[in-house]
């Protein structure tokens, strides 16, 4: 407010000094000289970027299909194309400033030019490379304002003046620039932490040579190492002292003792789960409330169970360490089931095991070992004997696969073949006359 009264008040001496500069400029030949100066950078720049977009067009029309080290490359460069004019006036201009300082002796205006130039082609290759909505507002929005205050050399001033809007809290100091600076920094670490994250574990997910469980153990401890490398280069950017963290570390472990008890106790079960390896993804999961999936994802508080009919089922790590569940699929992927059958009473009853186990073993799923298909007499039921026969198979019978529903229907199809009746539920009803004719004239 001060220095704004004070402009109100000299009004008349800015007036008269702004009006001898502009005369000044437009008397000096140094000033034309510029502008003609940065004319032909802008002529020179949009010949040059359509001369070489033609050449440069064959290149890449050459190289796009190209699945090789080289067309990877060119079409990582291909976006480029937009770029060449605004990045060949940054260069022109640069050249123009040169001769404008031997020749004038001032450069005030083709810097200014150079600076919009600049601030041009970072927001071309903002809105070129930059495909993630979120990722690329935050670079126009955050990053070109700093770039602009940077070019025209106004940034260590505005940063002074915002690191001076402070809070200060016993040895704390808080400025409204730290918490900008943290706000900027964090999101573009952590963003390009979940990046890097992916494309490393999906590199470790991709080592045939390990087991299952070890890829995921070791994409676990590279998430971690990542992050805690992402939080230390943070702190050193913002410039903080890691020993001054010790009370910060106090307060979360009381946090941890409390609030967050739970969110760490899931955290611990994860580790605990990826060390011990007592379920890795792929694993079919039968949890003790009957809710069964197979395990997708093993994360650092819940893991991911995936259900035949398309639901995700999130369960907290804890659950696997303080509850019974059952693993269907862990160390052996073979598994037993039986179907049950009723025959005929009159049907001879030795005839029907070999039968069975024989039509059961034709299947292509259903395995020799550890036992060959075995046929069992069950009980003497009111309308039949029932039978049931025991197979072994690689898998689940779920999803994609249908065991049972395969095996009745060869059993089906022996029975048919060797008259073998299926019976039915009878009733019969006897209608007793007691000799009483019906009353009427």
């Amino acid at each position: 407010m001060e220095q704004l009264r004070a402009i109100v008040e000299n009004w008349p001496v800015y007036r008269d000094l702004l009006t001898d500069t502009l005369i000044e400029w437009f008397t000096s030949v140094s000033f034309y000289g510029q502008i003609g100066l940065i004319l032909g950078a802008f002529a020179l720049a949009f010949f040059g970027a359509r001369l070489a977009g033609r050449r440069l067009q064959a290149l890449f029309a050459t190289g796009s299909e190209d699945k090789s080290l080289r067309g990877r490359i060119l079409g990582l460069l291909r976006p480029a194309l937009e770029l060449r004019f605004p990045f060949l006036l940054v260069v022109f201009l640069a050249v123009g400033i040169s001769i404008a300082q031997a020749a004038f002796g001032a450069t005030w205006l083709l810097r200014l030019a150079q600076s919009a130039a600049i601030i041009w082609l970072l927001y071309a290759a903002i809105t070129r490379y930059i495909h993630n909505p979120l990722a690329r507002k935050a670079a126009i929005w955050l990053g070109i304002p700093v770039a602009t205050l940077q070019v025209f050399g106004w940034y260590d001033d505005v940063a002074a003046w915002l690191d001076g809007i402070s809070l200060q809290v016993g040895n704390i100091h808080l400025s409204l620039y730290f918490i900008i600076k943290a706000i900027v920094f964090g999101g573009l670490f952590f963003w390009l932490g979940q990046i890097t994250n992916a494309s490393g574990q999906n590199a470790i997910r991709r080592q045939e040579g390990l087991e299952r469980s070890t890829r995921e153990l070791f994409a676990k401890l590279f998430e971690l190492a990542l992050y805690f490398a992402v939080f230390i280069l943070l702190m050193q950017v913002l410039g903080l002292n890691l020993t001054a963290l010790a009370v910060f570390g106090g307060a979360i472990g009381v946090g941890l003792g409390f609030g967050l008890q739970q969110i760490a106790s899931n955290f611990i079960s994860g580790l605990i789960i990826l060390l011990e390896r007592s379920i890795t993804a792929g694993d079919f999961i039968e949890l003790e409330d009957g809710k069964a999936g197979i395990v997708t994802k093993v994360n650092m508080r819940s893991s991911t169970l995936e259900t035949f009919d398309g639901k995700e089922i999130i369960v907290p790590n804890e659950k696997f360490i303080t509850t019974r569940f059952i693993n269907w699929t862990h160390d052996d992927p073979r598994q037993r089931y039986e179907v049950e059958f009723t025959v005929d009473y009159d049907t001879d009853l030795h005839k029907v095991p070999p039968i069975i186990e024989a039509a059961v073993a034709k299947h292509p799923r259903v395995l020799m070992e550890p036992e060959k298909p075995d046929c069992e007499l069950r009980a003497f039921a009111d309308h039949g004997v029932r039978f049931g026969v025991e197979f072994w198979v690689d898998g689940l019978d779920d999803g994609p696969n249908k065991f049972s529903s395969d095996v009745l229907f060869l059993v089906w199809d022996a029975l048919k073949e060797n008259d073998i009746r299926i019976p039915y539920p009878r009733r019969d009803v006897v209608i007793l006359d007691d000799g009483r004719k019906p009353s009427g004239g």
